[in-house]
């Protein structure tokens, strides 16, 4: 019997990075898990897929399903959680929200369509997925959301102002995460009394994703990378947390130092090699 054994579980962008490897972890714990992102198959230009991610979940032998869903679409995003509930075979026990829309720009010239898509799925889409599993978690007065963050939510201090490389660029991006923080901390007040974790992460140094590798892949020293194991640790550890850890924003490796967590691969059988760097034996 896994640790995750009898829950279900949703991840959103699942398709590739932080998302799929969750995905992975939670399978390989003993979770049935609904994966959702748009790719289904083989992106023209970025590595990972739905269809990717499902074969190499299902290996462990849980129930684990797809539903191909746009969270820039009002609409279309309210049909994750039916979707789940149905395929999976009763409410969500663990909501991560991952995926997230990162287009980096100066705000001097920021436009409305940009704007528009980064609240769409970095905010609403996890206050409507959030919305949706909370019933059902209150009602069994226990369930677990989890929301990734980014350090670009964080005030700049200055000046003088760093704004070598893309420091300059993520306003907006780092605005929407902000907004993700403190609505987690909203949300998990309203709903402390029900045994209702909620709580956000978010990585303290790269985690080379497909697509952190196609942002700042050519910009990033390997010492200012963690391993994607020590992501998924810090998100593994935060879907299975005690009741009085809510409502806050972690940083990854500061949250695996603080519980005293050793990183394991994603299939939660033995330690990850580099721990909470990169593995390059």
């Amino acid at each position: 019997m896994g640790r995750f054994s009898g829950r279900r579980a949703i991840v959103t962008g699942s398709s590739r990075g932080i998302g799929a490897a969750t995905a992975e972890r939670l399978a390989a714990e003993g979770a049935d898990v609904m994966l959702t992102a748009r790719t289904v198959d083989r992106h023209d230009h970025l590595a990972g897929s739905l269809n990717e991610t499902l074969e190499r979940c299902r290996r462990f032998g849980t129930n684990v399903q797809v539903v191909a869903a746009d969270l820039t679409d009002p609409d279309d995003r309210l049909r994750i959680v039916p979707a789940a509930v149905e395929a999976l075979g009763g409410p969500i026990d663990i909501l991560v929200n991952n995926a997230a829309a990162a287009i980096y720009g100066s705000l001097l010239d920021y436009p409305q369509k940009r704007r528009r898509i980064m609240f769409e799925v970095n905010v609403f889409a996890p206050l409507d997925l959030m919305q949706q599993v909370l019933p059902s978690m209150i009602e069994r007065g226990e369930g677990w959301i989890v929301n990734v963050s980014s350090a670009t939510g964080r005030m700049i201090e200055g000046p003088p102002y760093a704004s070598a490389g893309v420091a300059g660029t993520t306003g907006f991006y780092g605005s929407s995460k902000a907004a993700l923080n403190r609505m987690t901390n909203a949300m998990a007040l309203e709903v402390a009394a029900h045994g209702v974790r909620v709580n956000t992460v978010e990585p303290r140094a790269a985690v080379m994703s497909e697509g952190a590798q196609a942002l700042v892949g050519d910009i990033v020293r390997d010492d200012q990378i963690e391993s994607m194991e020590a992501m998924v640790e810090s998100i593994i550890a935060l879907a299975d947390c005690r009741a009085e850890r809510s409502g806050h924003v972690h940083v990854s490796l500061d949250l695996l130092d603080e519980l005293g967590l050793t990183v394991m691969d994603l299939d939660g059988l033995a330690p990850y090699p580099g721990g909470q760097r990169v593995h390059h034996g």
